[in-house]
């Protein structure tokens, strides 16, 4: 079982690959906690249908925009999260961070980098989703993640017959991580030492498909 000491220790030591700053950033939290025999859970959202978000009803790690010359990354990350669904991340809480990522969106880059910062909080108490942001947000036990029954491939939204790697995380319709979320989940796998399958065998995909449709 992966626990949160360890995670712990692993991003402590991990040096994350940062880009040089510029013009258009955003920032997003991964947020942990431990409150069960599964092991520690992480958060994640369902962003609201709004026009003009190219990440418009994905699922996501909450975050957001940084103000330019106001505040830096990691101030955006923690006031998105308490702004989307009200838990308070103070200082003490961060664990590490993780590479940045150019954002990408239907394939094609979106123009701008995104950071990621890495919490644990002992009591996160109720999540309170902003509804003009999120739809939903929920916990998920990270191991569960890297089950090969949730592990799919599919074209999505906008990015016409192109197949992404994804990994179910709720309703299969509808709660898949991809894209930008799925490539930080890559980076904190591999950055403590549990990395995601680096291939996707379209055959046992399609197989574990017909299984949860059966």
């Amino acid at each position: 079982m992966l626990r949160l000491d360890e995670i712990r220790r692993a991003l402590s030591a991990y040096e994350p690959k940062l880009a040089k700053p510029g013009e258009r950033r955003a920032s997003v939290a991964l947020v942990l906690r431990e409150v069960s025999a599964h092991g520690p859970e992480i958060l994640f959202i369902e962003r609201a249908e709004k026009d003009g978000d190219p990440w418009s009803g994905h699922m996501a790690f909450p975050g957001g925009r940084v103000a330019a010359d106001l505040e830096t990354p990691e101030e955006a990350a923690v006031r998105e999260t308490h702004e989307e669904v009200g838990l308070v991340l103070p200082s003490s809480a961060r664990l590490g961070r993780l590479d940045d990522m150019e954002g990408h969106h239907a394939g094609r880059a979106a123009g701008i980098v995104i950071s990621a910062f890495v919490y644990q909080l002992e009591s996160a108490g109720e999540l309170v989703p902003q509804e003009s942001e999120v739809r939903e947000a929920f916990w998920v036990p990270v191991l569960s993640l890297v089950e090969p029954e949730r592990w799919v491939r599919r074209p999505f939204h906008g990015t016409g017959s192109f197949e992404f790697p994804g990994i179910v995380v709720g309703e299969p319709d509808r709660h898949v991580v991809w894209g930008l979320t799925y490539r930080f989940l890559e980076v904190f796998f591999r950055a403590v030492g549990r990395p995601l399958p680096d291939h996707w065998d379209a055959a046992a995909v399609a197989a574990r498909e017909r299984l949860r449709g059966a």
